[in-house]
């Protein structure tokens, strides 16, 4: 697989070309004023052509010059002061966060995690979590190999013939699963809360139906449509609830600790201090999440350069101001977030590799968030076999270069019970 950027006058921008005039020819002149606000932004970051004006999306990136060479090398760049931005310092370290007054509660803490652990990062997600006991977008259809998709994958690199073809599950023995007919509904599920907490664990969650279609498939084609991998609590799709029946997955202690050093880093005081907001019948809880924060699911997104991620509102978790912590691994991305409805127009913002989100407080965990593009060629170079020196180190790093070229990886943990909280219990503290 490979990755260009559209320049003027080269091959691919004529092709892009063909093909936006092929698509548009058709469409109503007006119907851009049906969109909400936050649809347009998503057509305007989607488009392939014209590549998109990111003169209006926030790059912090771009007001640090240790990074400089950094968006040379990636191609893209925003801009520092596109959208109004306050750098506040993070305690015990000596770099910053940046604080957005448009979104209340939104922290964004610009190449948190070093170069060093990101690689260690993307080995751990395709290599040790995207496998058994966790769940992945393709194990409901196939019979995924016991060591993973990615470690199996490895192996066919170097040896064709174990390029295995993965079995689909689907026989002609099995119901479909029927789904309500309509427009698809992106948010449909009753916010969790302690107080709905028993009748959305009651509300059943049957096992979704394996595609009927789904064909026995090499390893080697498989491994790029790996889309996500659970993370503790089991997040059922179809009700977009957790499942709690399936028990509570393990935090892997690394991922842990990144998370809690992002959180435990931000001045919240800076932050929350002045929150008019309503926080709920317990009020704010900012004070104590030094003590209080305790990761327990999330997902690993993999992202592929046509995916996008739209516009859509989490709200699934019992602890609904709490931290959300999204790591950015890979290629740049054009992230959005907006208000509690569409028709709030988003705030454009670029993540890079090693870049953290926090979304925290009543208003930013409920606002419309979505990744309208990933931008192709834009790998930083310290995730390139270039930037290594060690031979061995190189040619172990290789497969995951050759991944990550046109891949983005997300990794987002959320806490779903407050601290001490027991969902098997049929009682449990407040």
């Amino acid at each position: 697989m490979s990755s260009s950027v559209l320049l003027p006058n080269t091959p691919e921008y004529k092709k892009a070309q063909r093909q936006y005039f092929k698509a548009t020819k058709n469409r109503p002149a007006n119907i851009d004023q049906q969109w909400t606000p936050f649809r347009a932004a998503e057509k305007h970051f989607k488009a392939r052509f014209p590549p998109p004006d990111l003169s209006s999306v926030l790059d912090l990136a771009a007001a640090d010059d240790s990074r400089t060479q950094e968006i040379i090398d990636g191609h893209w760049k925003g801009s520092p002061t596109s959208i109004e931005s306050v750098k506040v310092p993070l305690k015990g370290r000596s770099s910053h966060a940046y604080i957005i007054p448009a979104i209340p509660g939104l922290v964004i803490l610009p190449s948190f995690i070093p170069q060093e652990k990101q690689a260690s990062l993307v080995r751990w997600s395709l290599s040790r979590h995207a496998r058994k006991p966790n769940d992945t977008n393709l194990d409901v259809h196939y019979e995924l190999p016991e060591e993973g998709l990615w470690n199996s994958w490895l192996k066919a690199r170097t040896d064709p013939d174990k390029d295995i073809l993965v079995q689909p599950k689907a026989s002609v023995s099995q119901p479909l699963q029927s789904f309500p007919v309509g427009p698809r509904q992106l948010v449909n599920n009753e916010p969790a809360s302690l107080e709905t907490f028993k009748t959305i664990s009651a509300t059943p969650k049957p096992p979704a139906a394996p595609s009927p279609t789904a064909q026995p498939t090499p390893v080697s084609s498989l491994v790029h449509k790996m889309r996500w991998a659970n993370i503790g609590w089991f997040y059922h799709w179809g009700t977009k609830q957790y499942d709690f029946t399936k028990g509570k997955g393990i935090i892997d202690p690394e991922l842990k600790s990144v998370c809690d050093d992002a959180v435990k880093s931000v001045n919240w005081e800076r932050v929350h201090g002045t929150s008019s907001a309503d926080w709920g019948p317990h009020g704010p809880d900012w004070q104590t999440w030094d003590q209080t924060y305790e990761p327990d699911a999330g997902i690993v997104n993999f992202y592929q350069e046509k995916d996008t991620l739209m516009a859509h509102v989490d709200q699934s978790e019992v602890c609904a101001t709490s931290p959300l912590v999204s790591i950015s691994l890979g290629n740049t991305a054009v992230f959005l977030i907006g208000g509690l409805t569409r028709d709030t127009a988003p705030v454009p913002i670029l993540l890079r590799s090693g870049d953290i989100v926090i979304m925290s407080g009543p208003a930013c965990r409920r606002a419309y968030h979505g990744i309208p593009r990933i931008l192709e060629g834009s790998l930083p170079r310290h995730l390139r076999v270039e930037a290594l020196e060690k031979e061995e180190t190189k040619e172990e790093w290789k497969p995951y270069e050759e991944y990550l070229r046109t891949s983005r990886i997300n990794i987002n943990v959320r806490q779903v019970f407050p601290r001490g909280f027991d969902p098997y219990a049929e009682s449990s503290p407040s």
